[in-house]
């Protein structure tokens, strides 16, 4: 920050910045999303992606971006990855295999330390390969009834899936929509094994610090337990729940053989973000019910990306960010320091303009200041620190909000913004110091 006061050129950018009537509507456009999405906390019944698409109308509308020129910042890889890979996952949830999966795991813990490491690993991996959010919508009717079976005090445990969710989507390059944006925009080789190379064992590492983290502050101690969980009675629909193992699977799978094709010079295909869809067109007609399971597609999220991608491309032209992002990082940063730049940076921004549309923004920037498909870091660290941003504050992921949801709808419980912010802090800390242990290993 000195460093920007004692610079003129900095201050005379700024200057020039703010004599457009495009900077002023872009800066106009930041203050709402982030007026609205922090008033959101006190009414959730304000949809996030309503509160988007709105922001894409006032660019559109405003001329920052014309008409014609809409279907051009839309990204279809992105778009048709999320459709595909909700239909799959929908259809894992709505058939039982993913409460029988988490059963079937849980039940094989004899003691209170085990099931809450277990826990923690269990949603952790889970959101790795299925994006957090859905798991979001399970986890707290498996938590709360593990809770009471088990006789813990539910308040760590719905804390325990909300940090693990969000530390556990940071592995992959399909954990999270932040990451989906980097693997695909960023143009890194093989993005699949390339985050899984770097990202997995320090996401491990995290999962089991956090677990013990929260069994110290909330004085967890150990004991047995018997915990009565039947797996098979959790399954719904037979043949859906084989349909669903087979899509999850056969996704991955394709995901990561096309990067080793990439590695090695074969051919691959470039739009990689298509993979989960074709995968998913295969599978609608097989399904029990296909309406079902294309209704099971999480629409409000795919409206929002789609209208982020006008709203933020509009924020991106009228010129406001270069400025106000150069007292952060004014130019490309090589080696550890600039994943330290970064990472504090993500961390920041991320509380002020949600993560996922900082990371559409910020991806455009680094491009712009020399960052390449080859500072394969500096993008696994953007990964890391944007996801992570979720656990410093309730409002840092949407994961946080849909258990939030659940737990006060369905649960007559709730956790608060400063009950979160207190351990969610600790949590980020350390997750943070590991994670940039492992990037100068």
């Amino acid at each position: 920050m000195s460093m920007f006061l004692e610079s003129p050129g900095r201050l005379y950018m700024i200057r020039i910045a703010f004599s457009s009537w495009r900077a002023w509507l872009g800066l106009a456009l930041i203050v709402y999303l982030f007026a609205v999405l922090l008033l959101r906390s006190r009414r959730p019944s304000i949809p996030v992606w309503g509160v988007m698409a709105f922001a894409a109308f006032l660019v559109v509308i405003t001329g920052l971006i014309g008409f014609d020129e809409i279907g051009g910042v839309i990204d279809m890889d992105v778009v048709l990855f999320l459709i595909g890979m909700f239909s799959i996952v929908g259809l894992a949830e709505s058939s039982g295999l993913l409460n029988a999966i988490s059963m079937w795991v849980v039940a094989r813990c004899g003691r209170l330390t085990a099931l809450v490491y277990t826990l923690s690993l269990l949603f952790g991996i889970l959101a790795a390969f299925v994006v957090n959010d859905t798991v979001a919508l399970m986890g707290p009717s498996i938590v709360y009834s593990i809770s009471r079976a088990a006789n813990i005090d539910p308040r760590p445990m719905f804390l325990l899936l909300a940090f693990s969710l969000t530390i556990g989507s940071v592995a992959t390059p399909i954990g999270n929509p932040q990451n989906v944006l980097i693997a695909i925009d960023s143009g890194i080789e093989a993005p699949f094994i390339t985050f899984m190379k770097r990202l997995f064992i320090p996401t491990v590492v995290n999962l089991i610090l956090t677990a013990f983290l929260l069994m110290k502050i909330f004085k967890i101690r150990d004991r047995r337990i018997e915990v009565i969980l039947l797996p098979q009675e959790a399954i719904r629909n037979r043949g859906d729940a084989i349909l669903a193992g087979i899509g999850l699977l056969t996704s991955i799978a394709a995901l990561v053989i096309n990067d080793v094709f990439e590695l090695y010079g074969l051919p691959h295909i470039t739009h990689r973000g298509f993979i989960p869809f074709i995968v998913a067109a295969g599978l609608y007609i097989l399904a029990s019910s296909p309406r079902k399971m294309l209704a099971g597609v999480d629409w409000g999220t795919i409206v929002f990306f789609i209208a982020m991608f006008i709203a933020m491309e509009g924020i991106w032209r009228s010129g406001i960010l270069n400025p106000i992002l150069n007292i952060l990082i004014a130019q490309k940063i090589d080696g550890f320091k600039g994943i330290v730049v970064i990472t504090i940076a993500s961390l920041l921004l991320s509380q002020l303009l949600s993560n996922v549309p900082f990371v559409k923004l910020f991806i455009n920037y680094m491009k712009n200041i020399g960052y390449t498909n080859s500072n394969v870091d500096a993008w696994l660290a953007l990964a890391m620190s944007s996801t992570i941003a979720g656990n410093l504050t309730i409002l840092g992921a949407a994961s946080n909000i849909i258990i939030l949801e659940v737990l006060e709808s369905r649960m007559g419980t709730t956790i608060t913004f400063a009950e979160f912010f207190k351990i969610g802090s600790i949590v980020t800390i350390a997750n943070t110091i590991i994670y940039l242990l492992f990037f100068i290993i």
